[in-house]
């Protein structure tokens, strides 16, 4: 199937590129690991703390390491003593230049603390602070969760806590040719879902567990950031405690279900939606398969699911139907402020 606006060989030549930094990234934490260390922090905002989200989830699965996700603009007003010269901190920024993540990340250095990380090349200005910096232009989520997953599983193996990772880092190969055959499957019903909700004035959408992130981040950064379309985001554990109340045959809700410990969680939610909306709308990653990955594996993949199914596909379709173009923006990045 031919899908709008994507270029599919470029994607795969850009997978093929991520994976190979996939020595890179593992004889950096093998390094780092070596020495010293009694938590990890991983800094990062709005979108890029959507992205770290699933991969702290994952880790606690398989560790009692502390793991702190931080979104970068608290964490240079809060109290900061969880960190210290023994936390491993990551972080990353595509553009190199997001405020929040530069004072950050130098308020760590200032307090001899090493940063770790990624952003597009040498020239940003994030790759003048952090500590022996790994690039990548490539910008799609699932490009960054792979690095991130790269980056944590391989700590966790490094303290006995994943022996699969082998396994699963080889599977990986395999990701983007599934994640485009993901695409393709899910083209017809982002056609429809855009042309049916893209003009609602308010839309609710529930997720929860390694999900919870992907769900965050599509509804803040594209929807109302790129369509300036009005969402309410909602976990599938708090929507019984306040938004259910909104629910009625005029409100559009999207229930986006995983597959980790938190799924009765999320089939609750479409229980009650399907009985009181006629716009309930069902994304399940279990709809889709991963051809060459382990079933074991499927959790840590599933956000790279959801996000070419929302944060891609499901944007563009919003985007011709909005005629609201996803590069347009009034406020972000336009002046300071």
């Amino acid at each position: 199937m031919t899908l709008k606006k994507f270029d599919a060989e470029k994607y795969l030549k850009d997978g093929a590129k991520t994976y190979s930094l996939r020595g890179e990234v593992e004889a950096l934490i093998d390094r780092i690991t070596a020495k010293e260390y009694d938590s990890v922090c991983m800094l990062g905002i709005g979108g890029t703390w959507a992205e770290w989200y699933p991969v702290v989830e994952v880790a606690k699965k398989y560790t009692d390491l502390p793991i702190y996700l931080e979104n970068a603009g608290e964490f240079l007003v809060k109290n900061k003593k969880h960190i210290t010269d023994k936390t491993l901190v990551f972080t990353s920024s595509a553009s190199g230049n997001t405020m929040e993540i530069l004072k950050a990340v130098k308020y760590c250095k200032d307090q001899g603390i090493n940063v770790y990380g990624f952003t597009k090349d040498e020239t940003t200005p994030l790759a003048n602070l952090l500590t022996d910096p790994i690039y990548n232009a490539c910008g799609d989520c699932e490009h960054s969760y792979l690095l991130y997953y790269f980056v944590m599983l391989r700590i966790l193996k490094n303290r006995g806590e994943f022996p699969h990772y082998d396994r699963w880092a080889d599977q990986m190969e395999n990701l983007f040719k599934d994640l485009l055959a993901v695409r393709e499957k899910f083209e017809p019903r982002a056609i429809e879902i855009a042309k049916t909700y893209a003009h609602e004035p308010y839309t609710m959408f529930t997720g929860s567990g390694v999900l919870w992130g992907e769900t965050y981040l599509f509804t803040m950064c594209i929807l109302e950031e790129m369509q300036w379309v009005r969402t309410k985001t909602v976990s599938s554990a708090d929507f019984f405690h306040g938004p259910l109340e909104l629910v009625d045959d005029r409100v559009p809700v999207f229930v986006i279900k995983g597959e980790d410990e938190y799924r009765p969680l999320d089939e609750r939610v479409e229980r009650f939606v399907k009985e009181h909306t006629k716009k309930a709308v069902i994304i399940d990653t279990k709809d889709y398969i991963l051809d060459g990955i382990d079933d074991e594996f499927r959790v840590i993949c599933s956000p790279m699911i959801i996000t070419a199914i929302l944060t891609e596909r499901l944007a563009i379709h919003y985007e011709q139907n909005t005629g609201h173009s996803l590069e347009f923006r009034r406020y972000y990045r336009q002046f300071e402020y």
